[in-house]
């Protein structure tokens, strides 16, 4: 139990918070987070919303990738899995299967102590739901 890192995404910086976590995952710790749909994304709301859904179209209905998530939980693991060496094998494969990300707070994580990254000094940022919503 002592390696395992609960992290309170609610306000938390969406780039700062997965290379934090990638980190982490890297040094051989479990990172549960928790919120993720609370997540924000600074800059421009247009500028990012039009960035997201030009990756989605890029993916199409094809097999082939790549495949953009529109759940904020799975726009989260997309981004920490960006942040990892080598998803597809390795210690990066074994660090990503260490990252779990939750919509809300489970009840199992409810009383635990959780690290809190808070950051709204920011003047234009989007939430990580209100994105999904409008991709």
């Amino acid at each position: 139990m002592e390696n395992k890192i609960i992290i309170d995404a609610e306000n938390a910086v969406f780039g700062r918070l997965c290379s934090y976590a990638a980190k982490k995952a890297l040094e051989g710790n479990d990172v549960i987070i928790v919120n993720s749909e609370k997540i924000i994304i600074t800059g421009n709301k247009e500028n990012i919303i039009k960035t997201y859904r030009t990756k989605r179209a890029r993916g199409g209905a094809s097999r082939r990738g790549p495949h953009y998530p529109k759940i904020p939980f799975m726009i989260l693991k997309r981004g920490i899995r960006g942040m990892l060496p080598d998803y597809r094998w390795g210690e990066g494969k074994q660090a990503f299967s260490r990252i779990k990300c939750y919509e809300g707070i489970p009840k199992e994580f409810e009383k635990r102590e959780k690290i809190k990254f808070e950051d709204l000094n920011k003047n234009k940022y989007i939430k990580l739901e209100e994105l999904s919503r409008k991709i």
